[in-house]
């Protein structure tokens, strides 16, 4: 117990007397803590913001009537559900235990601004619905003015007005998706919040929302019910259950709380955090390397004194305990700061968040004991067992070591390593390659990529020396070739500290090409699949686009300019059991602006019971022309189907096509996703735009593109992921950056003596400076080449690996990549400069003096 006692004692007056030698450590230990504790103050408090508003927002509601099937495509967490007759309303009102009911009508509504801007959108919906009389039904509260009395009058979310610059009095235009004149009558929240979410709500009358929100008059999207005194919510719906249609039920206001508090809370927050984790442990991976670096540098510039320590009798479990202590007393401390640094980030998101567009919902911060006690538990275990391995070296320390000078470790090249790398390397290439060509398999890829870093990992100390020799060839003053030779010094030590560079700039170089990639393939759909000049559209991320009046596509193609205009509808259904997308329009005429490839059968007599699929779908069923497909509507309806027709390109025509006709009985509010124009010979592009814009002006304003601009938008969400992961990484590159500079500046501690000499026979203070800077940028020129040649394979990896459909495009960026290059190496020469002023400083007889 006394050795252990000594131990500690020995390791606290260690890191009093050498501070200096654990920043790096502890700042990496900090950002990284910092980082993901704030990611998780953030998600609980988001969580517990939301469903407390949807809770006050719901909390009137004590049953909804509402169609019991609800059928979902691939991709949406939201589906759609069959409507119910308003007038139920008024029978259940009348039902015992019923205090009030209300339709609720809803639908695709988006505002536009004063300038004829949509406001909000791209992702959250812009919805429109009738205002509920029953203030403890509506989820809408009145902040200011009134509700909506008369035909014309309307009702925005408080967050809508202010992102439109709308207030009461105004007038403006609301996409439903005809064009509706509207003047603002009130301003409403949503629980006491401006907006839920970014999603916009503009309240009309009943009458308002029956004519541009629903297929017909007297039809609900639900009816809200509340109970009357002493009625419970489980009692309610089981007295209102029996006395409803076929086709539809009733739960309580409870179970819609909960519904939509997953749907809205639950699903984004997950994926949103998910995300945020995933960053914070590739900084935490990235602050390990440096970690390590920092103990084993410090270990081996101590071994004569461990050496000493074992010659007066400290055994070698009191040596790796006292390396093992100070790790302990760094990662708690760090940890700690790093906890009430994670508070910080979580404040400073909740007043960022509303300024960039996403509302951060007001209240405390919610800090849970797993929020606190997750993130100094990571600190502490990457922390020592980073450390683990320098300590575990310390203890083999021999007492002999204390006769000689301290070698430096040249390790790290050895046979056994080179032969483990390369084996590492081929079975993790062979993973990647097939799991990204062969079904695709997202997850055997990911396998692969997890061999090929740790590959990386174990061959680079066997890489760094030849990779060092080659890189620093081109240095050839005496400042390069010092720089070039220190660097050679010790392959684990160079190769440790430019392996956390290489990680962050791997995973860089990663999301570049693959965000390259994306819109390359979305740029290749856009020229493939559509064969007209222009396209008017609301755009949204990805392909898909908003809601669009039905009358624009007729309007459009009687200017003298236009060929031929034609509307793309949406619609839903169940095909086979499963939900599907379908698109509703004049399938003859589809030939006319977009290529469907090759078309076996015709798309000409679609009729009323006939359907075309794509030929990946034909292909999952067993389809071919004259096969029947069942499909069932949200409306309870079943029909078949007889396949008329199969093509091969889906890319914007989707993988089912039905006539308006045939989509007539079952659909909801009317609407185009696109429109698709082509000009007439000799139209020039920009007078062909001109017109469709002037005609558009009249249905809302939606966009005119080219094919150009449709491309772009298209992959607009793209560029928007990209910035995002992009400031995300930073905190992984900063990692790197810092155990760069405490690597160089344990280095040149250790080279006190060396650096004495130097300046002692003739070398300058700059040539100092520039020699250690040449050092550092060797190092980070060796991450930013692996992690280049590491990212851009993974890119491809993943680029193959998510394209199911097999028309994908890899793309390599050589402007996006040089300038990660660059950066890297900017970076490298940064992270020298406090250390190479502080050896420049060194007194030269003090320095030569040093043992």
């Amino acid at each position: 117990m006394s050795g252990t006692r000594a131990s500690l004692r020995l390791s606290m007056a260690g890191l009093r007397t050498h501070k200096r030698r654990f920043a790096g450590t502890f700042f990496a230990v900090l950002l990284g803590v910092a980082f993901l504790g704030g990611t998780l103050v953030m998600g609980d408090t988001l969580r517990s913001s939301f469903d407390a508003m949807f809770g006050r927002a719901t909390s009137g509601t004590d049953a909804v009537v509402r169609g019991d099937d609800m059928i979902t495509t691939p991709g949406e967490s939201f589906g759609t559900r069959r409507t119910v007759p308003a007038e139920l309303a008024d029978e259940i009102a009348r039902m015992p235990g019923v205090a009030a009911a209300e339709p609720r009508i809803e639908g695709p509504g988006q505002l536009l601004d004063k300038d004829g801007e949509p406001v909000g959108g791209g992702g959250p919906p812009t919805l429109a619905g009738n205002w509920i009389a029953d203030e403890e039904l509506n989820s809408y509260q009145i902040d200011e003015g009134r509700a909506p009395e008369r035909s014309g009058e309307a009702v925005i979310n408080r967050g809508a007005a202010k992102d439109a610059g709308l207030g009461i009095g105004d007038s403006t235009t609301v996409r439903t998706p005809d064009p509706l004149e509207v003047t603002i009558v009130g301003i409403s929240t949503f629980g006491g919040e401006d907006a839920m979410g970014q999603t916009s709500f503009t309240a009309l009358t009943r009458a308002d929302a029956e004519k541009y929100l629903t297929a017909e008059p007297g039809r609900a999207t639900s009816i809200q019910v509340r109970a009357g005194p002493g009625e419970s919510q489980a009692g309610l719906v089981e007295s209102l259950s029996p006395a409803l249609p076929d086709g539809i039920e009733a739960v309580t206001g409870q179970e819609v709380t909960e519904e939509n508090q997953d749907q809205i809370a639950g699903q984004f927050l997950s994926g949103f955090t998910a995300g945020l984790l995933g960053f914070a442990g590739v900084a935490m991976l990235v602050a390990t390397f440096s970690i390590y670096n920092t103990f084993a540098i410090v270990v081996a510039q101590r071994t004569r004194d461990n050496a000493l320590l074992r010659a007066l009798g400290a055994t070698r479990r009191q040596v790796v305990a006292q390396t093992m202590a100070e790790a302990l007393a760094v990662a708690v401390l760090a940890s700690l700061v790093g906890l009430a640094g994670g508070v910080g980030i979580a404040a400073g998101l909740q007043a960022l968040f509303p300024a960039v567009g996403f509302p951060f919902p007001d209240g405390d911060l919610v800090i849970s004991g797993l929020s606190l006690a997750l993130p100094f538990a990571t600190g502490v275990v990457v922390c020592l067992a980073s450390a683990l391995a320098p300590a575990v070296r310390a203890g083999r320390t021999s007492p002999l070591a204390a006769l000689r000078e301290t070698a430096v470790d040249d390790s790290g090249s050895s046979r056994v390593r080179a032969l483990a790398g390369g084996v590492l390397t081929a079975a993790g290439a062979v993973l990647t390659v097939y799991g990204a060509s062969s079904g695709p398999s997202v997850m055997l890829t990911v396998l692969g990529a997890v061999v090929t870093l740790a590959a990386f990992v174990v061959l680079g100390p066997v890489a760094s020396s030849y990779a060092v020799r080659i890189l620093g060839a081109p240095l050839r003053r005496m400042n390069g070739r010092l720089a070039r030779r220190n660097a050679l010094r010790s392959p684990k030590r160079t190769a440790a500290t430019a392996t956390a560079l290489m990680i962050g700039v791997a995973v860089v170089s990663l999301f570049t090409v693959f965000g390259a990639s994306l819109k390359s393939t979305m740029d290749q759909t856009v020229s493939r699949a559509f064969a007209g000049d222009v396209a008017v559209r609301v755009p949204a991320f990805g392909p898909e686009s908003g809601a669009l009046s039905p009358k624009v596509a007729p309007a459009v193609a009687e200017l003298p300019e236009v060929e031929h205009a034609l509307g793309l509808g949406t619609g839903v259904a169940r095909v086979d059991g499963d939900g599907r997308a379908l698109t509703v329009t004049d399938p003859g005429r589809m030939g006319d602006v977009l290529d469907l490839g090759t078309v076996r059968g015709s798309l000409n007599d679609l009729g009323t019971d006939g359907v075309a699929v794509s030929e990946s779908e034909a292909d999952d069923h067993g389809w071919r022309v004259g096969s029947t497909a069942r499909f069932a509507f949200t409306d309870g309806e079943k029909q078949a189907f007889t396949v008329r027709a199969v093509y091969d390109q889906a890319d914007l025509a989707g993988d089912y096509v039905l006539t308006r006709e045939a989509w007539e009985p079952h659909r909801m509010q009317d609407s185009d996703s696109l429109v698709a124009v082509a000009f007439k010979g000799g139209v020039a592009e920009a007078d062909g735009k001109a017109a469709v814009e002037k005609v558009a002006e009249r249905y809302g304003n939606p966009e005119v593109q080219t094919r150009a601009e449709f491309a772009e938008s298209s992959a607009a969400g793209v560029d928007m992921m990209l910035t995002l992961v992009y400031a995300l990484l930073a905190l992984a590159v900063l990692i790197a950056l810092l155990g760069i500079a405490n690597t160089l500046t344990l280095a040149v501690h250790e080279r006190t003596r060396e650096l004495g000499l130097l300046r002692a026979v003739g070398q300058t203070r700059a040539q100092l400076r520039a020699m250690v800077r040449w050092e550092s940028v060797l190092v980070a020129a060796f991450g930013t080449a692996g992690g280049l040649t590491l990212g851009a394979f993974l890119g491809w990896a993943m680029t193959k690996a998510t394209d199911s459909s097999g028309d994908g495009v890899f793309t390599v960026p050589p402007v996006q990549l040089a300038i990660v290059a660059l950066v890297g190496l900017t970076a490298g020469a940064l992270a020298a400069w406090r250390p190479s002023r502080r050896a420049a400083k060194l007194d030269v007889l003090g320095a030569i003096a040093t043992e």
